[in-house]
C-alpha cells in the first residue's frame, strides 16, 4: 500500500514531512475569488496555478501558507502535490448560500478532504496509508477517527467520479485511507516540533488553515483581523449575503466592531482556539 503525508501548511505536518518519508506529499487549497484577497506576489501566484492547474486568485488561508510549501518541498527534497476543490463561494452557492458551521462542517470536506481523494484516485488509483499531524497528546481525536472506520481498517467517503447519462453525479462510497499516526507512535509533543523548526528555512503562518475558521474563539477572530483584515473581511462579507450564520453565538460582522479591551499577544492563543480542519 502506497504512503501519503497529508500536509495542512502547519509545523506538525511538516514535520511528518521532514522525519516521515512517504510515496507522495499532498496539500489541498482553499481557493477564494474575492479580488480583495488576491495574492500579492504575482510570480509566485501564477506559480500556484500551474502547480493546480486552476485559477488562483487568493485563498481564505495565510498566504504565508503558499511559502511554507515552497519552502517545505525544497527543504525535504520531493515534490509536494498541490490540489484544490471547487472555489470556497462556489461551494457555499452549490449548498443552496447555507454557510458550513459547527454542525454541518462541509467545508472540510469539500475543500480538503475530496480534492485529495479525486487526487489519489486519479494518481495512485487506489486507497492509501495516510500519515495525520495527531501529537502524542491527541490520542483523542486519533480514536475518534478510527472508531470511523470501516471493517477492513480503511476511511471512507461518499464521492462522486462520473455521471450518469442524465448529467447527474453517480455517487459511490470509496475506501479512502488507513489512517497512521507516526508522531503518537513516536511519542512527540508540540515543543519536540517547535524546537525542531527553529533554525530551518522554511516560513510559517502564525495559524494554518482558513483564518476565520468558526471553531477559532470571537477573541481569537478579532485577533487575526488586527493582523489579516481583509480575510476576516471575506468571511463576514460573506456571511451577510448568505443563508445562516458562520457561528451561532455572534456574527463576523459584529466581531470587527469589537474593540479590545486589553492588548492582545500571539501566544494568548493556544491550539483549542485554532480551529482543527484536519483532513
Amino acid at each position: 500500500m502506497r504512503t501519503v503525508n497529508s500536509l495542512s501548511g502547519g509545523k506538525t505536518s511538516s514535520y511528518i514531512a521532514a522525519h516521515y518519508p512517504a510515496d507522495y506529499d499532498v496539500f489541498s487549497l482553499v481557493r477564494i475569488n474575492d479580488s480583495k484577497c488576491k495574492f500579492p506576489d504575482e510570480k509566485i501566484r501564477l506559480e500556484v496555478e500551474d502547480r493546480l492547474q486552476k485559477p488562483f486568485i487568493g485563498t481564505a488561508e495565510d498566504d504565508t501558507i503558499i511559502y511554507t510549501m515552497l519552502d517545505l518541498e525544497q527543504f525535504i527534497g520531493r515534490k509536494i502535490h498541490w490540489v484544490s476543490g471547487p472555489e470556497f463561494e462556489n461551494v457555499i452557492d452549490k449548498k443552496g448560500q447555507y454557510l458550513p458551521n459547527k454542525v454541518a462542517r462541509y467545508c472540510t470536506t469539500e475543500l480538503k478532504t475530496m480534492p485529495i481523494v479525486h487526487w489519489m484516485y486519479d494518481v495512485i488509483k487506489e486507497p492509501v496509508a495516510m500519515r495525520f499531524g495527531y501529537r502524542a497528546n491527541e490520542t483523542s481525536r486519533a480514536k475518534s477517527m478510527m472508531a470511523k472506520l470501516d471493517d477492513e481498517g480503511f476511511t471512507t467517503v461518499k464521492a462522486t467520479f462520473t455521471k450518469l447519462a442524465d448529467g447527474r453525479n453517480s455517487w459511490q462510497t470509496v475506501k479512502y485511507c488507513k489512517p497512521e499516526f507516526p508522531l503518537i507512535d513516536g511519542n512527540i509533543y508540540k515543543d519536540e516540533i517547535e524546537k525542531f523548526w527553529q533554525d530551518k528555512p522554511v516560513r510559517f503562518a502564525y495559524m494554518n488553515n482558513c483564518v476565520g475558521c468558526f471553531w477559532r474563539s470571537p477573541l481569537l477572530l478579532r485577533h487575526l483581523y488586527n493582523k489579516q483584515p481583509t480575510k476576516i473581511q471575506w468571511f463576514a462579507d460573506t456571511e451577510k449575503k448568505a443563508k445562516g450564520n458562520w457561528r451561532s453565538d455572534c456574527k463576523y460582522s459584529d466581531v470587527i466592531k469589537w474593540n479590545a479591551q486589553t492588548e492582545l499577544f500571539d501566544d494568548d492563543f493556544n491550539e483549542c482556539d485554532s480551529g482543527h480542519c484536519g483532513i
